[in-house]
């Protein structure tokens, strides 16, 4: 969901977020992840140019949580980071919510400085922590359709070895 109202999100509903992401599983339950939860408009509109392009919906959404980890703490912090940024956007769509990731790992702003230090500069974020995504989260300012299953590509499914036979 790229389109949000103006809603402000409950504190519960942030609270219920947030319990998402802290009981996402993790490598040897490492935890190496951290999150920033912004909700101040003009924090959100400076996120917006993160990326040269597919983050401009972030200043219009109720908030966005930064998903950080430590890399020195787990050997796999991109995938313990991740499956908490999924977490949370399953967690925003049961509450009925909008959410999109936005990717900021190996990304650049506009003039070339990398997302992840924008990002570390605007937040003040320690040096040791990276960081993986964004979610913006809000109340959903559209409708869509849900996933049609007849566009399912089964070809992609293979059984005991690439190619099925």
């Amino acid at each position: 969901m790229r389109k949000f109202t103006g809603e402000e999100l409950s504190q519960d509903e942030v609270l219920t977020l947030l319990k998402a992401a802290l009981m996402s599983p993790t490598s040897k339950r490492s935890n190496c992840w951290q999150f920033i939860v912004v909700d101040d408009k003009e924090t959100l509109e400076k996120l917006s140019y993160c990326k040269e392009s597919g983050a401009a919906f972030v200043k219009d959404a109720a908030l966005a949580i930064v998903v950080t980890a430590d890399p020195l703490a787990s050997d796999v912090w991109i995938e313990d980071a991740s499956i908490a940024s999924i977490m949370i956007q399953l967690q925003a769509e049961d509450l009925g919510l909008g959410s999109c990731w936005v990717q900021v790992r190996e990304r650049f702003t506009a003039n070339g400085l990398s997302a992840n230090e924008y990002i570390h500069e605007l937040l003040d974020i320690p040096l040791q922590l990276q960081v993986l995504s964004l979610i913006a989260v809000g109340h959903k300012g559209m409708e869509r359709k849900p996933f049609d299953e007849s566009h399912l590509q089964w070809e992609k499914v293979h059984i005991n070895k690439y190619g099925g036979k």
